[in-house]
Formats: C-alpha cells, sequence, structure tokens
C-alpha cells in the first residue's frame, strides 16, 4: 500500500508562533481600576462599621454622669426635666439592698425597672437600680443609700434596643465590606482572564505552507480544476 504524503504540496514550516503572554494590561477590559474601586468600597464600608460601634460605646459610657458621683448615705442636686427618664445607677462590692428618694418629687416618679442593666466604666461596674420621670423641670435633692459601701450616680435610660441595632449594624458593614471588595475584585480577574483569552485567540496567525523563508519561494499547489 502506498504511503501517501500528507503535505502534497510541502509541510507547514515553523508553525503559528506562541501566542504572546505580554499582552498589555491596560488593554484588557474591564479596567484595573475596578481593582481600586473595590478596596475603597470595603474601607468606607468597614469604616463606616467601626463608626457605628465606637458610636454606640461612647454614647453608652458618656451616659453615666460617674462625674457627679456620690456615696451611700450622702445627697446631691441634679437638674431633671420634664418628660425625661432619667436612672439611678449604683457601683457596690457585692449584692445590696438600695434604696433612694427625692422628697421633692410626686409620688411614683421613681420606679423600678423589671430588667437588669449593668456596664463596666474603668475598674467600676454600674448595676440600673431606679428609674425617675419627673412630672416638671427643676432642680431636686437625689438621696441613696445602701447596705454596703456604694457609690450612686445618674445617668439616661439605657437604650438596649438602640444599643444592639447600632452594633448589628457595624458588623452588617463589615460583612458588607468584605463580601464587596471580594466580589469585585474576583469578578473582574475573571472578566480579565477571559477578555486576555479573546485576545489572544485573534492574535494568533494562520500556518505557513511551504518550505522554510531559506529555501525556494513558497508556493501553493495548483487548482485542481
Amino acid at each position: 500500500m502506498a504511503i501517501q504524503n500528507p503535505y502534497p504540496w510541502g509541510p507547514p514550516y515553523g508553525g503559528p508562533p506562541p501566542v504572546p503572554l505580554d499582552i498589555p494590561a491596560k488593554d484588557l477590559r474591564p479596567r484595573r481600576i475596578w481593582y481600586l474601586v473595590a478596596a475603597l468600597l470595603g474601607l468606607v464600608l468597614v469604616g463606616a462599621g467601626i463608626a457605628f460601634i465606637v458610636a454606640t460605646v461612647k454614647n453608652t459610657m458618656d451616659s453615666i454622669d460617674t462625674a457627679h458621683s456620690f456615696s451611700g448615705g450622702d445627697s446631691r442636686t441634679f437638674s431633671f426635666v420634664e418628660g425625661q427618664t432619667k436612672a439611678i445607677y449604683v457601683s457596690q462590692s457585692g449584692t445590696g439592698h438600695v434604696d433612694c428618694r427625692i422628697p421633692e418629687m410626686r409620688s411614683g416618679s421613681m420606679t423600678q425597672p423589671s430588667s437588669t442593666f449593668r456596664i463596666t466604666l474603668g475598674s467600676r461596674t454600674w448595676d440600673r437600680v431606679f428609674e425617675v420621670k419627673p412630672g416638671s423641670t427643676g432642680d431636686y435633692t437625689l438621696t441613696c443609700t445602701s447596705e454596703l459601701p456604694a457609690e450612686f450616680a445618674l445617668g439616661d435610660r439605657p437604650e438596649v434596643g438602640a444599643a444592639i441595632g447600632s452594633i448589628a449594624a457595624g458588623i452588617g458593614c463589615f460583612i458588607a465590606g468584605f463580601a464587596a471588595a471580594a466580589t469585585i475584585i474576583v469578578v473582574t480577574a475573571v472578566r480579565r482572564s477571559r477578555h486576555r483569552r479573546r485576545l489572544a485567540a485573534t492574535w494568533t496567525p494562520a500556518p505557513q505552507w511551504g518550505p522554510p523563508p531559506s529555501g525556494p519561494t513558497p508556493w501553493h499547489p495548483a487548482d485542481p480544476a
């Protein structure tokens, strides 16, 4: 059986050159600026999350007027505003019976909350023991006693729901920042890689037929017709 020449008009020489790997990065799409957009978006969202949490902690710490605290058995005068509920906090080494009075205020203005609230500021732990809702604006004298050595302070009524919401919003910003940045980076990288392959395919030349350039001039087979 005769062996037929698979290249009757001469084998291809050299073959296609290797696909160029140095495609300029500026020619790829999407542009690399999207990496910067991802980083900035992530930083903004993470910064917003930090701001939420820091503001919540600061507001909670500032909610107790520790600068005007007083010892058990003593009295101190505070300014109250009608309709604004204030909280009385105690700091003591154990659990002792606490009693507070505001003689000038009408009966029922001071109540004991049904839930507990504790906050640590520095080396002291403060527990909310009473809430005061004055019926009129003015200066009132607060007197508190305890079975144990204690310090008392007046502060704002804690907004537990708002604090939890702010912390949750901060955590959500953290998660959203990392997720958004990662998504943009991955999508940009994948699309740039696909674009690189498409450009490489369009740059691949067709094979050249005939003897190598050092020999006779390349020729093509005659038309069978």
